[in-house]
């Protein structure tokens, strides 16, 4: 779970969006 929040990081505008990003990986 940690590469998500350095994907969520690395887009812009999207700090907030945690949960869209972990669905997005899975």
């Amino acid at each position: 779970t940690r590469d998500d929040r350095m994907v969520e990081r690395k887009k812009p505008g999207r700090r907030k969006a945690r949960r869209r990003f972990q669905f997005s990986k899975r």
